[in-house]
């Protein structure tokens, strides 16, 4: 809401940057000709990670926290890492973001401190433990949104690389004409084939200049399988987006190696993709642990949604689901 009533306000009263402002915006970025994070196609795969991302983690939330505050927690949980969870007579369970004070033995922090305007006091500060515990996803309470951000950027600029192939791929002809009437022949010509005609019919006199016999026209071969052309970069692509998965949790087999790649092979990438979600579970089972110590009667469990995988390279099953309760 807070964010739709930026935009209208910007949209409402839009004022253009100057020379000089947009000298110190470009001039203060370095390199000020990239702007990797900037841009529609970065916010694009930065929210098309998230949500693959919400897909390796099942939570199992209070009735009162489905729906909406359940997409909520999730938010909280990629971006923040963090969120206080506590009780009172007006909302029952209730979760919110938050921010921390004070420091114990093992330097853990010992309050939380929340500001909600739908709160009486708008400002509160509850004791862990005590008042409020914490549902942690990762142990250095930070989320994930750098994991997201890193592969958004790196999928953004090829993206924009790829547009760009597509669009120099397109097979044309380079001509270069000595004279006017070599011109408009070549121009005539191409519209012909262009049209669809089976042959393009020309005068003779064409082929050789009158003044000095040299052939009139010129031509420039582009050499497109020599460069890095589309497919290696829809390639490329393709393996970002399997080294995301591969760190996050989500089973995948590199496509270059589909064919020939060995049992030993598939199982390593298997563990390679579950190290970070196995971290992200066990941290959540754990914070699970200590709020039902201090809530007993709260309904919250976590589990993977992707299991070992079993099967060749060629034939992935994912079959049931590491769970905690």
């Amino acid at each position: 809401m807070h964010a739709l009533f930026l935009r209208g306000k910007q949209m409402s009263e839009y004022i253009p940057m100057n020379y000089e402002q947009l000298n110190i915006s470009a001039g203060t970025y370095s390199p000020s000709a990239v702007k990797s994070f900037n841009n529609k196609t970065f916010a694009f795969w930065q929210r098309s990670l998230f949500h693959r991302a919400m897909s390796v983690i099942d939570i199992d939330v209070p009735e009162s926290w489905q729906g909406k505050p359940k997409d909520f927690l999730y938010y909280c949980l990629y971006h923040f890492g963090f969120v206080c969870v506590s009780k009172n007579d007006a909302y029952g369970f209730y979760f919110q973001p938050c921010t921390f004070s004070g420091y114990d033995l093992y330097y853990q922090p010992t309050e939380c401190i929340i500001t909600n305007p739908a709160f009486n006091d708008a400002s509160k500060r509850l004791k862990i433990s005590t008042d409020c515990e914490l549902l942690k996803l990762t142990p250095d309470y930070l989320g994930i949104w750098d994991i997201i951000s890193y592969y958004a950027e790196k999928l953004s600029t090829l993206d924009n690389a790829i547009n760009m192939s597509l669009i120099n791929n397109k097979f044309a002809f380079f001509l270069g004409a000595r004279n006017k009437t070599a011109s408009n022949a070549l121009k005539k010509m191409l519209d012909l084939v262009n049209k669809g005609e089976p042959a393009v019919v020309y005068d003779m006199k064409l082929i050789n200049d009158p003044t000095d016999k040299e052939i009139p026209f010129q031509f420039f071969e582009r050499k497109l399988k020599d460069s890095y052309i589309t497919s290696d970069q829809l390639m490329d692509f393709q393996t970002l987006l399997n080294n995301f998965d591969a760190e996050i949790g989500i089973p995948t087999i590199p496509y270059q190696k589909k064919e020939r790649m060995v049992s030993d092979e598939s199982t390593a990438r298997v563990y390679d993709a579950k190290a970070r979600s196995l971290t992200w579970f066990n941290t959540l089972s754990s914070s699970i642990d200590e709020i039902k110590l201090l809530y007993p009667d709260i309904t919250l469990s976590v589990k993977l949604h992707y299991d070992e995988t079993e099967g060749t390279a060629n034939d992935i099953d994912v079959k049931g689901v590491e769970s905690y309760e």
